[in-house]
């Protein structure tokens, strides 16, 4: 997703030069750790932990109303970066290990503990998680464990496609479609982990 979000995105230069960094080097040594963790963790049991987690972030999206429909900084100072690189890196540890929709996690910590509106949270995930996270996870399992290569065109086709239109539709639709659009995705994709 991250590639074909990545090329809409550079045209709005819709990222904040600071988060871009910042993203990077608070989130990428907590996704190398998780994608080193999770082999020794039961499949099933990691897919019903996120399920848990994502519900959570779709409902609590859900139970605040102005959430992230306006953009105003927050906790730009040292104490407020310190704390945000440490959820940044135990999200990364998510991230490297449960995989599939962590970026969801990334998108509310921007939106709730930076003053990000959604726009602006989904575009550095989109970007940031979606190519270097997600990369850097890939890489690592890629040497630990083993890797379907035969998977990997058609899901580079589909991130590229999906990625570019997601972004497009994230930036002409506004905040409001985007909070109800993750809330839609996060109450599907954490009841289907949980299912199974």
């Amino acid at each position: 997703m991250g590639i074909g979000a990545t090329i809409r995105h550079l045209r709005e230069d819709g990222l904040e030069r600071q988060f871009v960094i910042f993203l990077l080097a608070a989130g990428l040594p907590g996704v190398v750790l998780g994608a080193s963790l999770i082999l020794r963790v039961p499949d099933r049991a990691a897919e019903i932990a996120l399920g848990v987690l994502t519900l959570g972030l779709g409902v609590y999206s859900i139970s605040k109303r102005s959430l992230g429909q306006s953009y105003v900084p927050i906790h730009r100072n040292v104490s407020g970066f310190v704390i945000g690189a440490t959820g940044l890196f135990l999200i990364g540890v998510l991230n490297g290990s449960l995989t599939s929709g962590t970026g969801l996690f990334v998108t509310l910590w921007l939106v709730r503990w930076f003053g990000l509106d959604y726009r602006r949270a989904v575009a550095h995930t989109l970007v940031l998680v979606g190519v270097f996270w997600n990369g850097a996870g890939a890489v690592t399992l890629g040497v630990l464990g083993d890797v379907k290569w035969e998977w990997l065109p058609v899901l580079l086709a589909g991130s590229l496609l999906g990625g570019y239109i997601g972004a497009h539709l994230s930036i002409t639709k506004g905040n409001r479609w985007i909070k109800r659009g993750f809330e839609i995705v996060t109450l599907l994709v954490g009841s289907k982990l949980i299912i199974g």
